[in-house]
């Protein structure tokens, strides 16, 4: 993307993930459209000096820095784009190409419409509804009764249950745990999950080693003994190969397609297979796909 020759990582997964969708791409308009007070086609520091206080900031507070030098520091964080697309816009200032770079970026690593709709509305403040509606289901979750108590005390009850589980030898409730825990890393989308691998990956032979693996347990606080971390390493080590491909871990952690996805994808083989022999052949293949 920036033709500089070389693929980083992060522009090999913008690619492969692709623009956001519609749904995304209309909630980062509408901030755009508050940001942009004036309407002029771009994001200065008088359009955020209304959105973004920096009075409160520490260095402003003890006369390190100006309220200003703050203000162009952030406009700063969206203009990654800059090098990315090669564009010729100034510094400390925003283009609506930049605003929408930047947080393709974030969409990617963000694998649920409604959260990342969430994000960029509470960011900023653009439907207080939106704030109250996240602490009403928080509240409602915390204070929900039934025969257990209240919601707090069924989730340690559930939590309580899924550790007894996962010890007792159930393997799909020990990948539950250690998916889940990890996820509370920050680790949710594929990035995400990307960048966990090569921190534990410290000889970066591409692969996770049984001390590798026991070290990133450890690491990100799953909360398992050497026992049941043996048990997990082979439950990642799909092939028996005595270490984790990236493509292991990866398989493991995301788990299995959901119902959705998976009637997808019988549609998908369901017209592929012509002769309906359970297979996919050559014969069936060249009905579909031409060659020549």
């Amino acid at each position: 993307m920036d033709r500089s020759a070389t693929i980083d990582y992060n522009e090999f997964l913008r690619a492969i993930r692709g623009p956001m969708t519609s749904t995304r791409k209309q909630v980062v308009e509408m901030a755009y459209k508050k940001l942009d007070k004036d309407g002029n086609g771009w994001i200065d520091i008088n359009d955020v000096r209304g959105v973004y206080n920096a009075k409160q900031h520490p260095d402003v507070k003890s006369g390190k820095r100006t309220e200003d030098d703050v203000l162009k520091e952030f406009l700063a964080t969206f203009e990654m784009a800059h090098s990315i697309r090669n564009n010729d816009a100034p510094n400390y200032v925003v283009t609506k190409e930049e605003f929408f770079e930047y947080y393709n970026m974030i969409s990617m690593s963000i694998d649920d419409d409604r959260y990342f709709s969430q994000m960029i509305k509470a960011a900023w403040n653009m439907d207080e509804e939106s704030k109250k509606q996240m602490a009403d289901t928080k509240k409602r979750a915390a204070m929900d009764n039934d025969i257990f108590g209240t919601g707090e005390r069924r989730e340690e009850m559930a939590k309580k249950a899924e550790e007894a589980a996962f010890k007792g030898g159930d393997d799909k409730a020990l990948k539950k745990h250690i998916r889940e825990r990890i996820a509370a890393r920050g680790a949710r989308g594929i990035q995400g999950l990307g960048t966990k691998f090569k921190i534990a990956d410290d000889d970066r032979s591409g692969a996770l080693s049984k001390e590798e693996f026991k070290k990133a347990m450890k690491d990100f606080r799953i909360g398992l003994d050497d026992k049941t971390i043996a048990r997990a390493f082979d439950l990642f080590d799909r092939d028996g190969s005595g270490e984790i491909s990236y493509e292991e871990f990866l398989r493991t952690i995301r788990g299995s397609m959901n119902p959705f996805r998976k009637a997808l994808a019988k549609r998908a083989f369901d017209i592929m297979d012509k002769d309906k022999s359970g297979i996919l052949d050559i014969n069936d293949i060249r009905q579909n796909y031409n060659a020549k």
